[in-house]
């Protein structure tokens, strides 16, 4: 797998597209790939805050975005920063953004996204521009051009 300083910028995406998140354990997930959107956003349910060691941690539940899977799946993660998103509606709301890889295709990004609650939304995750800016380029009239990631939960996380 490509590491994100590394990725050609001439990969080309679809305005949707499958990702893994292997830090978080979900195999594969849709995802909107929005050049509006300044931040990606991470569909969360049951959203709690904990401290661990003296630092910030949150947790938090994907819902199963297949039928064989019934229950939802429960993560954790350090939280990096909390700051002010704007949504389409216009609303300004606080949010906490945690520090997570993104299989998609061959290629894993590091990127930041928030944690909010796109209930209703077509797709539980946003790629927002902060984390395609000089390492993808968006064609809109296309869709899923990289594929579901190969095997993204045997990505070994950084030591």
């Amino acid at each position: 797998m490509s590491a994100a300083e590394g990725l050609d910028p001439s990969v080309v995406v679809g305005w949707r597209e499958w990702l893994g998140l292997p830090d978080l354990g979900i195999g594969a997930i849709k995802a909107k790939v929005d050049t509006g959107a300044r931040s990606s956003a991470l569909h969360v349910e049951k959203l709690q805050e904990i401290t661990r060691d003296g630092e910030r941690w949150v947790r938090f539940e994907i819902s199963p975005t297949s039928r064989r899977r019934k229950r939802p799946h429960v993560c954790e993660a350090r939280v990096v920063d909390e700051r002010p998103v704007t949504d389409s509606s216009g609303d300004r709301r606080l949010r906490l953004f945690i520090r997570t890889r993104v299989a998609i295709g061959s290629h894993v990004l590091d990127i930041e996204t928030n944690l909010t609650s796109r209930r209703g939304m077509l797709f539980p995750m946003l790629l927002g521009r902060t984390a395609l800016a000089g390492r993808l380029h968006v064609d809109p009239a296309q869709s899923y051009l990289l594929g579901r990631p190969k095997n993204p939960l045997a990505i070994k996380s950084p030591s």
